[in-house]
């Protein structure tokens, strides 16, 4: 099955959001739709960026649920960046856009 990852950069929480909730929300938005492998909140370029690696059997799905992941995170803080890739052996390349 192939795997995926969802990441988006975090600045202001909004009001009435405490830091240490945001993760667990994140991994709790995609756990619905797919097999969570992995999470992580970093710094990248001196923003904190979180990142849900998941495993679903296709882009379509990936596409449900990392809006889903973006959506939770806009309601709890502004972000940026938000984006989706999908692992290729060793590298993660952007999802293809779907066809119409």
């Amino acid at each position: 099955m192939p795997s995926y990852r969802v990441t988006a950069a975090i600045g202001l929480l909004r009001p009435g959001t405490a830091a240490p909730d945001v993760l667990p929300a994140a991994v709790d938005a995609a756990r619905p739709g797919a097999t969570v492998e992995s999470f992580d909140l970093g710094v990248v370029r001196g923003q904190a960026r979180v990142t849900v690696r998941f495993e679903v059997p296709g882009d379509g799905q990936a596409r449900k649920v990392a809006w889903a992941v973006l959506s939770r995170l806009d309601e709890l803080a502004e972000t940026t960046d938000g984006s989706l890739t999908r692992r290729y052996g060793n590298r993660w390349l952007p999802t293809r856009a779907p066809r119409h």
